[in-house]
Parts: structure tokens; sequence; C-alpha cells
């Protein structure tokens, strides 16, 4: 069986992101891919300190709960990101995770290979700055990111109002089905 995870970075727990995010992992589990959906919104995931201690542990020495997320990301054949766009990029929780994931992921090469897909939503602006700072991350770790029939980005500020944004919806469910395939033809 194939896993995906879906990462929300945004604080809300019930907003634009992880509808977005929902939207996608439907989508894949509609396509015979195990889905997991992981709210940081109820996560504690500590910035990188830059104390190098992942060169010899070989994993993060902060405790809080990212050691749990990056289990399960290793584990995931692909991996979904979400963040809404906090004054032009990415929000502080889910960039706390990819930078600690990132360094780690770095020196193990643990993501090699993986399907990764960011999705970015915006009130307004920089949604398209933000869908490429998350995409750095799948770059940098050697994953294989699926288009789709536009960016991955959608438009709202009041909670599921992206479900309006007929074009992000559709796009999300296109991404979905194109990491499908992929994950099929990387696994077969």
């Amino acid at each position: 069986m194939y896993k995906v995870i879906g990462i929300v970075g945004s604080p809300r727990h019930a907003g634009n992101t992880r509808f977005l995010v929902n939207e996608a992992l439907e989508t894949l589990k509609q396509e015979g891919i195990e889905v997991e959906l992981i709210p940081l919104d109820d996560k504690r995931i500590a910035p990188c300190e830059a104390c190098n201690a992942c060169e010899e542990l070989l994993n993060c020495n902060i405790e809080d709960d990212f050691q749990e997320i990056f289990e399960k990301m290793t584990a995931a054949d692909g991996i979904i990101v979400g963040s809404p766009v906090y004054f032009g990029s990415a929000s502080p929780q889910i960039m706390a995770l990819l930078d600690r994931a990132g360094f780690v992921g770095m020196k193990t090469r643990a993501f090699e290979r993986k399907a990764g897909a960011a999705i970015a939503v915006a009130r307004r602006a920089g949604a398209n700055f933000t869908f490429a700072q998350l995409n750095y991350f799948f770059f940098i770790n050697g994953m294989i990111v699926p288009g789709s029939t536009y960016w991955n980005v959608g438009y709202g500020l009041d909670p599921e109002d992206v479900k309006d944004d007929e074009e992000a919806v559709r796009t999300v469910r296109n991404l979905a089905k194109n990491m499908a395939w992929l994950i099929k033809k990387i696994k077969a």
C-alpha cells in the first residue's frame, strides 16, 4: 500500500489551507492511496537551533513534536505541505518543521525519490512566493514534484472561503491524481 501524508502548517484548525490539503488527500484516497492528515495547529515544533547535533545523531535532539512527525514523513511515499501566506511567506509553524526535517533529511537522504507537493493559500498576495518557498524543501532533498494544471495556490480569508475558488480546488485535485500516478510509477 502506498501512503501520503498531508501536513497543514496553519494555526487555524478549520482554515483554508486545511480545506485544500484535505481535498488533495480525498482525491488520493480515491486513487487507492492511504492518507493521513497532520495539522500543526496542536503541535509544538520549535525552530532549528543550528546546534548541529543532527550531524552525529542523524535526528534532532530538540524535545517537542518534531520527531513523531519526521518519522511519519520518512515512512511516507509522498508528502504534501500546505501553508497560509503570512506577510508574503510560509507560516512559522511549517517552516520550523521543514527547516529541521531538511537538515536531518539532507544528512540521511531520507526523502530522496519520494513525491512531494506544496499548497499555498493567500488572502490576496504572496501565494507564488510561498508556493516556491515550500517547494525548495522538496528540491534540496532529492524529491520529485508532480505538476498540476496550474500552481497549487488558493485564495480566501475566512475559514473555507477557498472552497469558492473553483480553480484552486480543481488544481489540487489534479495535483493529487498526478501524485498518485507518480508514486505508483516510482514504487513499481
